[in-house]
């Protein structure tokens, strides 16, 4: 008794699996895929190197009607950036809030601005600093 072979009738059964369609996808696939990968990679990169406002409040000093806040900090030469600082009274109510613009021209800063408040405050707080 013989056994039958591996091999399939010659044009029987169409193409074989070695020389598949699928191989000319399979190449656009990963070029593509290669693509996004740099694209993402080139957008984190950008996302976490990019401009930065780095800013702390160093002290504050309240009074009836006003804080003034000592902002110290650091930011990229060239970048314009804000910070934004609010107070709050006693019972935790907001009684002021507002933008302080950094020049682009500045690097260190190391500045006292006044936030006018609509009642004594108690605290102030640096809710973030942002380029733009």
């Amino acid at each position: 008794m013989t056994t039958a072979g591996t091999r399939l009738p010659e044009g029987r059964y169409g193409r074989s699996t070695d020389e598949s369609p699928d191989r000319k996808l399979m190449i656009v696939g990963s070029v593509l895929g290669a693509v996004l990968l740099v694209l993402v990679g080139w957008f984190a990169y950008h996302y976490v190197a990019g401009n930065r406002i780095s800013v702390e409040i160093y002290t504050f000093d309240t009074s009836a009607t006003s804080v003034k806040v000592h902002l110290r900090g650091d930011k990229d030469a060239g970048v314009e950036g804000y910070c934004t600082v609010r107070s709050q009274s006693e019972d935790g109510a907001e009684v002021g809030r507002a933008d302080f613009r950094f020049a682009a021209a500045t690097t260190d800063i190391d500045e006292v601005v006044t936030l006018r408040t609509t009642a004594r405050a108690t605290t102030a707080e640096l809710l973030g600093c942002h380029v733009g």
